[in-house]
């Protein structure tokens, strides 16, 4: 059974399409780049999957069930503004992550429960390189190390999934390599489902195992609202390439280089009726060469 399955999978406010006629399977272990233009229902599609949004139509499961309509320990998240509380030390910002789910209506955890949380809280901190920062404030911090501190705080409750929305996009680019490395090694070592949204397309091919590209698959210049972005292209990297020739056989682990699909927006019929709407590459045509996206306007 997949991780991830969607079918027919729509959002909409009101009479605003975001997303429409997603289908996909995910499975356990993936790490899913998320691009394309700004306003494309990415970050809508990774709120369904956190659970703080709700399918308008269609569905999206989870183990083969309805996710959550809220979050859960499971999924955790990393947004591109540090996400952190300003009066707490780096410690007590990851310790805060395990009292909130332990203790919701005290938010406090005393005795042998705090040793504890401390101990885990720690641990997490010497995974994302914050041992030497225990007492340290955010304002103290670097924005590496504030994002940091963030991924560390998403991590402490052992999620499976790991949603991060443009989570490097403010930092300069020795520290975006530095970070690269660390999310990587964290992919690895605890066998996460990753999906990432950038805007940086060398940083999709180089970190993801596939690249999903958002658009529209049909524009009506009358009706700009009415129909919704989907998936238009799913791309296998070199990294996919590289997990499927060393998976075991039989192995059948996480992150043992099993991959999902997607039916792309190209790959489904479009209705007799909706045969006189613009088609979608005479809108929006897109071309990858090595590994580069180039979006051409007709």
């Amino acid at each position: 059974m997949s991780l991830i399955h969607a079918k027919g999978l729509e959002k909409h406010y009101g009479e605003q399409v975001v997303l429409e006629r997603m289908n996909l399977t995910v499975e356990a272990g993936e790490f899913i780049t998320l691009v394309g233009a700004s306003g494309c229902g990415k970050t809508t599609f990774l709120k369904l999957l956190l659970g703080t949004e709700g399918v308008s139509r269609g569905e999206l499961l989870l183990d083969g069930k309805p996710i959550p309509a809220e979050p859960g320990p499971d999924r955790g998240i990393v947004f591109q503004k540090y996400s952190v509380f300003p009066h707490l030390t780096v410690l007590g910002n990851v310790i805060m992550a395990e009292e909130l789910a332990r203790a919701p209506l005290t938010g406090k955890l005393f005795g042998a429960k705090r040793r504890e949380a401390r101990v885990a809280a720690e641990k997490r901190l010497a995974e994302v390189g914050l041992s030497h920062a225990l007492d340290k404030y955010p304002h103290e911090l670097s924005g590496g190390m504030q994002q940091r501190l963030a991924i560390a705080q998403a991590l402490m409750m052992k999620p499976r999934i790991l949603l991060l929305d443009e989570p490097f996009g403010a930092l300069d680019p020795g520290i975006r390599k530095d970070m690269h490395q660390l999310i990587l090694r964290l992919w690895e070592e605890q066998q996460l489902t990753i999906f990432m949204i950038t805007h940086d397309l060398k940083e999709a091919f180089e970190l993801g195992s596939r690249v999903w590209v958002f658009d529209k698959v049909r524009v009506d210049p009358q009706a700009p609202q009415a129909y919704g972005s989907t998936i238009t292209y799913d791309l296998p990297t070199e990294r996919s390439k590289a997990r499927a020739s060393s998976q075991q056989p039989g192995s059948g682990q996480p992150g043992s280089g099993q991959q999902g699909s997607v039916q792309t927006g190209a790959d489904q019929p479009t209705p007799k009726h909706e045969a006189l709407k613009t088609p979608a590459h005479s809108v929006s045509q897109a071309t990858l060469t090595g590994g580069q996206f180039n979006e051409h306007t007709a």
